[in-house]
């Protein structure tokens, strides 16, 4: 039917009349309640917004001469935030000259991971970055 016939029907029926595919030959055409269209589409992605979990990356800060008891602490600080469902960002900061013995930043945030093999996964492996050693844990699914 001719735009001007689908506009009169629309008009005719308080609705509507919305082009669905401009390009084609002929143009096709829906009568149709468009605003109550685009709030359904609203209400559609609101839904889908409070599905959604936000991930947070928490940090826990390291030195290279930490002893064993802090470490455990800070596992432990660390084992809650990944029971939470947070990421957690392990930077083992070097000071002064510290930085040319990595090996043992190295060992120390390899320690760290260790002790919390059985909740999180390594999602980025320790990796120097200036003077700072770097390293991502993801919590695992249960």
């Amino acid at each position: 039917m001719s735009a001007k016939d689908a506009q009169k029907l629309a008009a005719s029926k308080n609705l509507d009349l919305v082009k669905i595919a401009p390009q084609a030959k002929p143009p096709v055409c829906r009568i149709m309640d468009y605003g109550k269209y685009k709030f359904e589409l609203a209400k559609k992605e609101k839904e889908a917004k409070k599905k959604q979990k936000v991930v947070t990356i928490k940090e826990i800060r390291l030195s290279p001469s930490i002893e064993t008891h802090d470490l455990n602490v800070k596992a432990g600080q660390a084992m809650k935030f990944l029971k939470g469902g947070d990421k957690v960002k392990v930077t083992l900061r070097f000071r002064g000259r510290e930085v040319s013995n990595a090996s043992i930043g190295k060992r120390v945030i390899e320690e760290f991971a260790s002790i919390l093999t059985e909740v999180s996964t390594i999602e980025k492996e320790a990796k120097l970055e200036g003077k700072q050693m770097i390293m991502i844990l993801a919590p695992k699914n249960a």
